[in-house]
Formats: structure tokens, C-alpha cells, sequence
């Protein structure tokens, strides 16, 4: 359509968004469907957050604020990259927006101009290439195998940079594989960094509360303080609290681009949901004891479903460090054939073979830029794991040789 601007027609709509919609009709045609592609926890906000909430409401605390977040949630931030990561901020190098997925378009949407490059390692979020299009950048892509952990190799990250180089976006632990970088492995990347003034670094680590088997998260900037000018470091509260409804993500970065941030966000949504400020300052101030509960029954779900993905002949899964995913290879399911004699050709084909079949909803591989995988999210009951992991064998039994 010519009237639709030309970097639109170059964005696809979210493939996590599509699978969950096609679960959601299935179930609505009354099918059982176990729904294994969104990745929201199942957890409910904790009860001092939701009380935090209805104080400020009670209060009356639901007017317009500050475009970049209250003073409260702000120096909440402060607090919490200090206590953390050992980052020192001060207010005005802080922004919180409508979710980390605005602090991420923000920063692309200031900084990126026609010709400049992003690096994102594959797999990636599915969001980072279609963002960095938007903003009038050039997604370069750099493929991460399981071979390497789905981690970005100091030699890969050397070799991708090139005098258009812009921003390296990193995250960790990782969306879709769980992957999460040891400080060890994160020095050498910023050793690479810091042999490349003009590169800058877009670090996401929202899902850095969720980690397991004593893995010690660390971000770029912490590392590496010759970095700390040249870093954005993003989170949220949406992943480790259970709040992706309340839409509050926020930002550590150099002051003129937090300011150039801000302006953006002044003329496109302004400040977030105030109310939403409010309960995102309770879970940063607020008791975090709760956190380790949680994470000891994501570990319990991954370790359970890692076991039972072993014994399907053709799967295999790595074991990630942390997020709640697991990025299995299907290698072994392409060129097969289903009982109906439609042949595999991709992982696209195999989680629509899943979904229509046994009625279990993952996401292909394809969609975060490394096939042959799926991606299953994990933040769901330990009952529904098995049961999906039990359909997931069954189909794959059922495939015959091409």
C-alpha cells in the first residue's frame, strides 16, 4: 500500500504475539491447548506491590508525572543500580518508560541514523532487528551457535565491528536460549569494546533477577568501567516481579542521551502509568527475599523439562543459565514426515505440526534468527510442562522417515 510509510512495510508482526494469538483461537474453538510460546510468568505480583498500588491510587496519586519517572522511582533506580550492579547514577541519567520494550526504541529511535549498524547476536529477541529497522538502522546479525553456548564470542564480536558500528545490544541471560555470559566471558567482551571507541553498548538485563545454580550475573558497565559513558543499561520490573501488565522499564545511560530519550518519549507517550510508577518504587525498595522462591521453582521446571526433552529421540537441549526458556535443536525432526504426509521442512513447520497435532504452542527458531530450534517458555505449572513434554514425545514418535 503506498500510503504506508516504507520502513513499516519492512517490519513483520511479533511471531511470539502471533503463536499466542493462534493458541488463544484454538482454545476458544474449544481445543486443548497448552500454551508454551509467551514469556510471562505465571507467578502473581506480590501482595506488597499490589498494596503499594492502592495507596497510591487511595492517594490520589493518578496525575500526569515527570516525563522520565517520579522522583520517587527514580532514585528507587538509583538505589537498586547502585545496590546490584555497582553503578553510580545520578537522577538525571536515569528514564523510566512504558516498559523496557520503550527504553529499548527509544534509544535506537535517538541515536540511529540511515547507514549506522547494530550488532545483535542470534538468537535474539525478536523485537531488537525489526526496532533497529524502524529507527532507520541496519540489523547485522551475528549467529550464536549451540556449539557456543548461544553466546557471542569475542573473535564473532571483533570481526562484525566496522567503522558504522553503532551499538552492540547484548542480553543476558538470554531471550529465547536462557544463556547468560560468566564475568569471564563478559571481560572479553568488553576487552573488545574498549579497542572500539565508537561503539556503544546497549546492555538488556531483564531477566537478570532470574538466574540459577549460583551463576553470578554481572552487566557490561560493571565489568568494565571504561565502558560506563558509552553503556545503556536496561531493565524492568516486568519478568523478576511478575508485573508485565503494569508496563514500567527504566534506564541507566549518559546523560545527553537520557536527555535526548526523553525528549523523544515527551512527544510520543509521555510519563508512564503513575500508578504503575508507584508499585514499580514498592518492588525496588521492597523486601526481595521473595525472588529466591521463585527462581527455585523455575529451576525445578527447567530441570523437569530438560529431562524429559532427553528422552525424545532427534531433540536436544542445552542447559541454560537462567531466564525461564529452553531452546531445543529439532534437527533431528527435519525431513521427517507427519501421519498426514506433510514433510518437515523447518521448525516453523515442526511447532505448527505441535500446535495442530497435540495442541502444544512453542515458537519456531526461525523467528530469533537461529533454525533449526524451538523456543519453550517454561513460566507455566510443572502439571502443564509435563503434559506438553509427554504431547511433545508422542508427536515425535509419530514422525516417519522422508
Amino acid at each position: 500500500m503506498p500510503f504506508l510509510a516504507k520502513n513499516i512495510q519492512k517490519v513483520k508482526p511479533s511471531p511470539t504475539f502471533a503463536i499466542d494469538g493462534k493458541a488463544k483461537a484454538m482454545k476458544a474453538e474449544g481445543r486443548d491447548v497448552i500454551n508454551l510460546g509467551l514469556g510471562e510468568p505465571d507467578f502473581d505480583t506480590p501482595d506488597f506491590i499490589k498494596q503499594a498500588a492502592k495507596k497510591a491510587i487511595d492517594e490520589g496519586q493518578t496525575k500526569y508525572t515527570a516525563v522520565d519517572g517520579t522522583p520517587a522511582l527514580k532514585k528507587a533506580i538509583v538505589g537498586k543500580f547502585q545496590r546490584d550492579n555497582n553503578l553510580t547514577y545520578t537522577p538525571e541519567q536515569i528514564i523510566a518508560s512504558t516498559g523496557g520494550k520503550q527504553v529499548l526504541y527509544n534509544a535506537l529511535t535517538a541515536t540511529l541514523n540511515e547507514g549506522d549498524e547494530v550488532i545483535i547476536p542470534a538468537p535474539y529477541w525478536v523485537s531488537y532487528p525489526d526496532m533497529v529497522k524502524l529507527s532507520g538502522g541496519t540489523p547485522v546479525i551475528v549467529e550464536c551457535t549451540e556449539e557456543n553456548n548461544f553466546k557471542l564470542t569475542p573473535e564473532d564480536l571483533e570481526a562484525a565491528i566496522t567503522p558504522q558500528t553503532k551499538w552492540v545490544i547484548l542480553n543476558s541471560p538470554s531471550n529465547p536460549t536462557g544463556a547468560a555470559y560468566t564475568e569471564t566471558e563478559m571481560k572479553a567482551l568488553t576487552d573488545v569494546f574498549m579497542r572500539h571507541s565508537h561503539v556503544w553498548i546497549m546492555s538488556d538485563d531483564i531477566y537478570e533477577k532470574i538466574v540459577y545454580d549460583d551463576f553470578k550475573f554481572k552487566t557490561p558497565a560493571e565489568v568494565e568501567p571504561g565502558l560506563f559513558d558509552r553503556t545503556l543499561t536496561i531493565n524492568g520490573v516486568s519478568k523478576a516481579y511478575a508485573m508485565t501488565g503494569w508496563r514500567i522499564g527504566y534506564a541507566g545511560g549518559p546523560e545527553e542521551l537520557i536527555k535526548a530519550m526523553k525528549k523523544l518519549q515527551g512527544q510520543s507517550t509521555s510519563s508512564p502509568s503513575s500508578v504503575s510508577q508507584a508499585a514499580a518504587t514498592a518492588a525496588l525498595n521492597g523486601d526481595q527475599s521473595f525472588l529466591k522462591d521463585r527462581n527455585d521453582e523455575f529451576k525445578k521446571r527447567r530441570n523437569r523439562v530438560i529431562e524429559m526433552l532427553k528422552k525424545v529421540e532427534g531433540i536436544t537441549c542445552a542447559t541454560p543459565e537462567g531466564a525461564f526458556y529452553v531452546y531445543p535443536s529439532c534437527a533431528g525432526m527435519i525431513g521427517k514426515k507427519t501421519p498426514d504426509g506433510k514433510t518437515i521442512e523447518n521448525d516453523e513447520d515442526f511447532v505448527t505440526y505441535l500446535l495442530e497435532a497435540e495442541g502444544v504452542a512453542c515458537v519456531h527458531g526461525e523467528a530469533f534468527g537461529l533454525s533449526p530450534h524451538f523456543r519453550i517458555s517454561y513460566a507455566t505449572s510443572e502439571e502443564n510442562l509435563v503434559k506438553a513434554c509427554e504431547r511433545i514425545k508422542k508427536a515425535c514418535s509419530a514422525l516417519t522417515p522422508g
